[in-house]
This record gives structure tokens, C-alpha cells and sequence, in this order.
């Protein structure tokens, strides 16, 4: 009976001891037992302090041996960590080192994924979003994995779409795939429209800052798709041509296709116009109309063209697009000499964006083509006045033009009417003048 007490007693103090001394990572606690949750707190403590004076060093040893022992102890051991570590890394020279330092980044997103993945501020497919940033970011030169880095990016953006903070990561790592394999092509661009339909949507959402912030992602989404080597009217016409026929039913995919191509400038490749005839069968929009006006020019079906223009303008919402949609309407006019309408779809450009300086330019050169108005040939030169006032509206509007504006200002400046010839009329230079016929518009006499 007195063994059997005894081997009891000893049992419970084995035990006993055993729960004094056990670390979180160990038993499933927060902080662990006994002297292990001190030590844990402790070094929570220490590290916690060393954190808010940026003394990452002297912070280093106890925060890794939190994540290490008592790793359920704190999210902020990992929010803390990825600061800690980076400061290290972007100091560190030895090679050794900075790769034990990288080491520890990685299981810092590892970590937080396993014990802090299903907080709802942010989950774990986020968590692995920042793992593959930091991935990309840090990896020591030679080492990094492109495939593992793009399948993390993959999963986490798939989980997270609009709401992911690295969709412009994602599509860089996806065009790393492309370097490293040219037949990747497709699925770059998959990617990039799905990022690109990521971020619209973020972009509709936003609120404040985050608003411009969202626009610049968008625009090196972009960049990269334009740089990648895929942005190519020939390859994206090989591309394309059979996926129009195979899918010419899905008005999804063909607005992706057009999307793309209008992204790049192929709107003249058969795959684009077919693409834009299908999917205004299917689906009229503003792309879809696009496509079958660029098409119709193409033909020189210019009434046509127009009659698709005027279908864009009615379904397009965005007053820049609706802008462009005109402007290329009245070139379209120019060009099949009907100089009123063109005009008219000039102005309706500078009505959805006041600082259009082609649709500036438009009107210049529509009243330069159509400058005779009387019997007289010097009152017919004070056109080229009002012309030279529409192309320092023109530059006045927008300075990208400015350059152009100005040469054709002069050009034009030397066709002005001569004094002489002015003063026989009764006109001097400084008088206001009314340029006649379907111009109906004054402006003040120039001569040369």
C-alpha cells in the first residue's frame, strides 16, 4: 500500500513538474506553463519595448523566441515581426545572414497563417498575399522560385479579389512566369484581365485616398501588361482569331478579347473586329460598338462608322471615353468632307472634356479645309484667323498638344489677309470680323 502511494506521489510530481514547465507551442496554450509563460511574457515585454525605439537588434532574440515558444501568444508578434526583420535585412551584408534573416520572414507569415488564420481582419489567404510580396521583395539574389512565388500571389488574389492589396504583385510575378516560359502567354493574360477587373472594382468602391491610390495600381497593372511583349497586334491576333470563333456565344470572353486589344491599339486585327461584331450581337456596348466603327472605317464605310460611334456615345457612361468616342466621330466627318458634323462631334468632345485639345485641333483644321465663304479672297484669309484662335484654345487646353498646336499656328499665320488688300474693304487688323457660311463665328483680324 506504501509503494502504490508512493508511485502516486511521484507520478503527480512528475506531473506537476511537467505542467511548470511547458511552453505554448508545446500544449496548445496561449503562453505556455509555470516558467515558460514568465519567460514568455517577458520576452514580450523586452521585445515590445526594443520595438518602440526601433532598436530591432537588441529586439531580435526575444521576439523569435515568442513566435518560436509561445507562438498563439499575440498577433502582433507577427504585425511586429515583419517590420523587425525587414529593418535587419535592408542593413545586413553578410550573405549568411541575411539569408537566416529571410528564413525567419517567411516563417513569421507561416506562423501568423497557422495560429492567427481565421481572424476575420485578415484572414489567411491575405497573409499569404504579403508572404509572396515579401517573397518577391526579399528573396536572396539567385534563390527565388518564380512558380512558388506566383502560386502564393495565385491563391491569395483568387481568395481575396478587390479587396487583395497585391494584385499589382501578382501580375508582375505572372509576367516573371512569362519571361521564364513564352508559352505562359495565355494565362498572362488571363491574369492580367482578372487583375484589371479586380481593381475596376476596387476602384468603384473606394473612398478617399484609396481612390487615387487604386488608379495608380491600375496604371502599372497596365504598364506591365504593355511591357510584357505579349502587347503585340500580331501575337495577340494569333491569340485570339480561333478563341473568337470557339467562344463567339460568351459575351464575356469577347469583351475580355476586346478589352486587351483596345488596350494595346489592335483595334484594325480581324480578331477585333469580329470579336466586336459578335459581341454587339450578343450585347451591345460601348467596346462592342467601338469595334464595329473601327471596322467600318477600316471598310471606309464612314456612315456606318458613325452610326456605331453614335451607339458608343449613348451606352459609354464615362464622360473622358465619351470624349474620345466624339472626337474620333468628327475625324471620321473630316475625312469624308462632311466639315459640319464633324464640327459638331469636335464640340460635343470639348463638352465631355473641356481640356481636349485635339477636338481643338479638329475644328482648326475643319475650318482650314473650308475656308471660302465670300467673293472676296481677303475675307476668306481672316478664316485662318479664327482658325489660329482655335489652336491656341487648343493649346491653352491641353499642353501635350501644345507643340503640334503650334506649328500649325505657323503655318497657318502666313495665310492671314494682307493690310492692303483689307483696307479696300473697309477692314484693318484689330476689327472683329464674322466668318460666313455654316462657320457662323467672329474673330479679330490678324494680317501678315
Amino acid at each position: 500500500m506504501k509503494l502504490r502511494n508512493l508511485l502516486f506521489l511521484a507520478a503527480a510530481s512528475f506531473s506537476a513538474a511537467s505542467a511548470f514547465a511547458q511552453k505554448g507551442i508545446e500544449d496548445g496554450s496561449k503562453y505556455g506553463h509555470g516558467q515558460d509563460s514568465l519567460n514568455c511574457l517577458k520576452n514580450i515585454s523586452v521585445y515590445t519595448q526594443y520595438v518602440k525605439t526601433n532598436n530591432f537588434v537588441d529586439a531580435y532574440l526575444p521576439w523569435k523566441a515568442v513566435i518560436e515558444e509561445c507562438p498563439k501568444a499575440s498577433v502582433n508578434a507577427y504585425i511586429n515581426g515583419v517590420k523587425l526583420v525587414t529593418s535587419l535585412m535592408k542593413n545586413e551584408k553578410d550573405p549568411a545572414k541575411y539569408e537566416r534573416y529571410f528564413n525567419d520572414l517567411m516563417k513569421t507569415f507561416d506562423y501568423r497563417m497557422k495560429y492567427f488564420g481565421t481572424l476575420k481582419s485578415r484572414p489567411a489567404a491575405a497573409v499569404l498575399g504579403e508572404k509572396a510580396y515579401n517573397y518577391q521583395t526579399y528573396c536572396p539574389k539567385g534563390k527565388r522560385d518564380v512558380k512558388q512565388e506566383y502560386a502564393w500571389f495565385s491563391e491569395s488574389v483568387k481568395a481575396m479579389k478587390e479587396k487583395s492589396e497585391y494584385l499589382m504583385f501578382y501580375v508582375k510575378s505572372s509576367m516573371d512566369m512569362l519571361k521564364a516560359d513564352p508559352n505562359f502567354r495565355e494565362q498572362f493574360i488571363d491574369d492580367y484581365l482578372f487583375a484589371t477587373e479586380c481593381i475596376d472594382k476596387a476602384i468603384a468602391t473606394a473612398k478617399g485616398p484609396m481612390i487615387e491610390y487604386n488608379k495608380t495600381v491600375k496604371n502599372n497593372i497596365n504598364a506591365y501588361f504593355i511591357n510584357s511583349g505579349v502587347a503585340d497586334c500580331d501575337n495577340l491576333q494569333t491569340i485570339y482569331a480561333p478563341q473568337v470563333e470557339q467562344y463567339k456565344s460568351d459575351i464575356e470572353h469577347l469583351s475580355s478579347i476586346l478589352r486587351v486589344m483596345e488596350l494595346v491599339g489592335c483595334t484594325e486585327s480581324e480578331a477585333y473586329f469580329s470579336a466586336s461584331l459578335y459581341a454587339h450581337q450578343i450585347k451591345p456596348t460601348a467596346e462592342s460598338a467601338l469595334g464595329c466603327a473601327a471596322m467600318s472605317v477600316k471598310k471606309q464605310d464612314f456612315t456606318a462608322a458613325v452610326k456605331f460611334y453614335d451607339e458608343a456615345l449613348e451606352l459609354e457612361q464615362d464622360d473622358l471615353k465619351k470624349a474620345d468616342i466624339a472626337y474620333k466621330a468628327g475625324l471620321v466627318l473630316y475625312a469624308d468632307s462632311k466639315y459640319p458634323l464633324a464640327r459638331n462631334y469636335a464640340r460635343k468632345a470639348i463638352e465631355y472634356d473641356k481640356s481636349n485639345g485635339k477636338a481643338y485641333i479638329l475644328i482648326a483644321n475643319i475650318y482650314a479645309a473650308s475656308p471660302r465663304w465670300s467673293e472676296e479672297p481677303s475675307l476668306n484669309a481672316c478664316t485662318y484667323c479664327l482658325v489660329v484662335d482655335k489652336l491656341y484654345q487648343a493649346k491653352s487646353a491641353d499642353p501635350e498638344v501644345a507643340e503640334e498646336a503650334q506649328s500649325l499656328i505657323n503655318k497657318y499665320s502666313s495665310y492671314f489677309p494682307a493690310a492692303k488688300d483689307l483696307f479696300m474693304l473697309g477692314y484693318s487688323a484689330g476689327n472683329s470680323i464674322t466668318i460666313g457660311g455654316w462657320i457662323g463665328e467672329s474673330t479679330t483680324i490678324r494680317v501678315k
